[in-house]
């Protein structure tokens, strides 16, 4: 919600922009130095030696488990490829994956695709999709009530993408939605939508890598100096490395987006991570954590931190993209992961996982204490597909019934048994096998354990082997009562050395995982 000082602070701005023109919105690129917070509530300076002495991830984010990631923008139009179109429409040679790790040569199918619908990327390039990105439909109170439905506790729009197209009232570009486009404030309206039914609203910023994201050739309009202010001011050598302008264009941008909404979370992608960023790593976290001071808030940076010395250990919850960890990890971390299989933002061959198979991955990730952002791709127009829709509300319908064994719980001695392993590391989610009725997941909440089945056992009992008389986790969690949340089946068990075994378990709970909540004597 803006304060009058924020409604003079944007009308100010609307009559800079009209005398500005076109180009850069005229500010001072500032001096990154200057954190401009009072004494009061600087506890973190700009080094990783009092950040790691001073911060402490917030308890509040690792209770949540569950939050919503949306990937919406002005790619969203062609919706072809994925949210990495506005890169691979230039690609007329060597095609880059988005996981950067292999290359081919030859024309990308996008940059086919595009010569094919749009013509020549000299006569039609990117920035001639976001006049046509209106979101003529987008309404946050049915996008934030659906995400609440869900059981989502956090949001995180995309506020900055690689594509360098601002999803809010940016000060410092042209090249946003209130401006362009939509011309709605579209992170404000989901932020102030969000608050209102008491969601954490976060954002997140992909805008480092918009430096080298676009391909530069005289064939392309990426190198019309007109445009360089979408496109990036980097020329044609693949290997320039970041300028200073772009790194206090970077600052700036960065800083207006952490100013003016005041995000609990601050999601960085890839690229950030590089030497050429290393100077404005710490800076960057001391500034928004002496925000949180400021604000009385403790807020959070979700990294991924491909290099891991980027952000050291302790410093920001650390990230995986499209991936797990096969272990319990004793500070809080996080998957980022779509409802596509293959892309974050909508296309018109988007291939949605299925609820069983993302409910699994929440239960897994919860037990070794992270949490899942979980990726919605809306339409151009602002609507979220059915088929999206449908697999949140399912989501939402089993946590209303098993959510106590998710929602702040903390991990066990052990996160769980069973034959099926889990592949660690960023877009390793592909290689990880269905889970079955052997494997269990636990985590705890006071005097209760949860053991959570990922499947439910054909013979319709099961035998819980890390409970059992000798073993070393089950040893002081002496069983008073289990009940399988959502059923009023009266359980049995008995416990020997081979294990905690619970039978006459009734009918199935429900669709997907199941819980018995055991309560401790």
């Amino acid at each position: 919600m803006f304060r009058p000082k924020q409604i003079l602070v944007y009308m100010f701005s609307l009559v800079l922009l009209s005398a500005c023109g076109q180009g850069e919105k005229k500010m001072d690129l500032g001096n990154m130095q200057n954190f401009s917070q009072s004494d009061s509530t600087v506890n973190f300076q700009p080094n990783w030696e009092s950040i790691k002495e001073n911060y402490e991830d917030p308890k509040w984010f690792n209770d949540q488990k569950f939050g919503i990631f949306i990937h919406w923008g002005a790619y969203s139009v062609p919706a072809y490829g994925s949210e990495w179109y506005p890169r691979l429409m230039y690609m007329d040679t060597a095609v880059f994956t988005a996981q950067l790790d292999h290359q081919s040569s030859g024309p990308s199918d996008v940059y086919k695709h595009h010569v094919k619908e749009w013509g020549k990327q000299k006569d039609f390039g990117y920035k001639d999709f976001i006049p046509m990105f209106k979101g003529e439909k987008f309404n946050a109170e049915e996008w934030i009530s659906l995400f609440k439905k869900a059981g989502a506790k956090y949001i995180i729009p995309v506020a900055d993408h690689h594509d360098g197209f601002a999803m809010y009232d940016s000060k410092t570009t042209r090249w946003n939605s209130v401006d362009m486009g939509p011309n709605r404030d579209i992170l404000g309206e989901l932020f102030q939508e969000g608050r209102k039914q008491d969601m954490i609203m976060g954002a997140s910023s992909h805008f480092a890598f918009n430096w080298s994201f676009y391909n530069k050739k005289d064939h392309f309009d990426t190198t019309n100096p007109e445009y360089a202010d979408l496109y990036s001011s980097k020329g044609q050598n693949l290997e320039e490395p970041v300028s200073e302008e772009f790194k206090k264009r970077w600052w700036n941008r960065t800083t207006d987006l952490i100013d003016n909404y005041q995000p609990e979370i601050l999601w960085f992608d890839f690229y950030l991570d590089i030497p050429d960023f290393e100077e404005l790593r710490p800076k960057i976290a001391a500034y928004y954590y002496n925000k949180g001071n400021e604000w009385g808030k403790e807020v959070v940076i979700n990294d991924k931190n491909f290099n891991h010395e980027a952000f050291p250990e302790g410093t920001v919850i650390y990230d995986l993209e499209r991936g797990k960890l096969p272990g319990i990890r004793k500070l809080p971390w996080q998957t980022d992961t779509s409802i596509g299989k293959n892309s974050w933002s909508h296309v018109t061959n988007w291939e949605s996982k299925n609820t069983n198979q993302l409910i699994d991955d929440l239960v897994d990730i919860v037990s070794k204490n992270g949490n899942l952002l979980l990726n919605v791709g809306p339409k151009a127009d602002g609507t979220i597909p059915e088929d999206q829709k449908k697999i949140l509300l399912q989501i939402g319908d089993w946590l209303d019934v098993n959510g106590e064994a998710i929602y702040e719980t903390e991990y066990w001695e052990t996160f769980g048994e069973g034959p099926t392993e889990v592949k660690k590391g960023h877009h390793s989610e592909g290689e990880n096998k269905d889970f079955t009725g052997q494997d269990i997941r636990f985590t705890k909440k006071g005097d209760k354990l949860f053991a959570i089945m990922m499947a439910w056992p054909e013979d319709g009992k099961v035998n819980i082997e890390s409970l059992g008389d000798n073993s070393e986790f089950g040893r002081d969690f002496k069983v008073k009562n289990i009940r399988l949340l959502g059923s009023d089946a009266k359980v049995k068990f008995v416990r020997n050395e081979k294990g905690l075994k619970v039978e006459n378990l009734g009918k199935k709970s429900g669709d997907y995982a199941h819980v018995l909540e055991l309560t401790k004597a």
